[in-house]
């Protein structure tokens, strides 16, 4: 059975449906999920659904929230911190795609904020990069040697020379439903990452992997990702999923 190391149960178009979700992981060959947050009300909602539903969470904010980074929100996620079902500090980091989003100082700022608290916490930390690798390669850089509990970068898009880059950090890499895209052409990405830093996620509802693309995804669906990966690199779906489970227990140490 597979851990989905990244979904968001707490998005509205989950929300009424999570409870049924989680109560047919057993059937779609679902472990648990790691429900991340994005924001401080979203954390919030993360940290509720998965005492009710007995999963884990993530706390943080992504970089399109990252205006509301404060000294007060950081205080709350220090105290929410303390809840077992929390993992560690995410997703947070730095995404330049959009024209219109947080200016690049609002979100370096918030980025370096969260980085240094889940030193402070001394918990790991779930990074979402796109169009901003050097940025986000630079800020791991200057904490390079205080970074001692795990960096997880998320829904991994990046070169496979990337991956080289950021192995200097030992670096978790986290895959979903994108390398199944015709288009995607990951392969070499998947051979790069090494097997003890490889995780399964869906990003649930977003990236729903083939032939269910352009649909609302689901933690189910995690199995097509495991699919895609063992064909990639010619192993059993069995051995993926024992792969990337015990890399993902090693990452989040409170996950039981």
């Amino acid at each position: 059975m597979i851990i989905d190391s990244h979904a968001h149960l707490n998005d509205e178009r989950l929300e009424p449906e999570a409870k049924r979700i989680v109560e047919s992981f057993k059937d779609d060959n679902i472990d648990c999920c790691v429900i991340v947050g994005a924001s401080l009300e979203s954390s919030k909602l993360a940290l509720k659904q998965a005492i009710e539903l007995n999963q884990y969470a993530l706390i943080g904010t992504h970089p399109e929230d990252a205006r509301e980074v404060d000294d007060k929100v950081l205080d709350i996620y220090r105290e929410m911190a303390k809840d077992e079902h929390v993992l560690g500090i995410g997703e947070i980091g730095l995404d330049y795609h959009f024209e219109d989003g947080e200016p690049r100082d609002v979100q370096l700022d918030a980025f370096e904020k969260q980085l240094k608290l889940s030193i402070e916490l001394e918990m790991p930390v779930v990074l979402h990069v796109r169009d901003a690798y050097n940025d986000a390669y630079n800020m791991l850089k200057k904490y390079d040697k205080y970074l001692k509990n795990g960096i997880l970068l998320h829904c991994y898009s990046g070169s496979s020379e990337m991956v080289k880059q950021f192995n200097q950090f030992d670096c978790y890499y986290a895959l979903g439903g994108a390398i199944t895209f015709k288009n995607a052409k990951k392969e070499d990405v998947i051979k790069t990452i090494p097997r003890n830093r490889l995780l399964l996620e869906t990003d649930c509802p977003y990236m729903a992997p083939t032939p269910f693309r352009g649909q609302t995804n689901e933690p189910k669906y995690i199995n097509f990702v495991a699919k895609k990966i063992a064909e990639v690199l010619e192993i059993d779906v069995k051995e993926v999923e024992n792969i990337t489970n015990e890399n993902t227990r090693r990452l989040f140490k409170r996950l039981k």
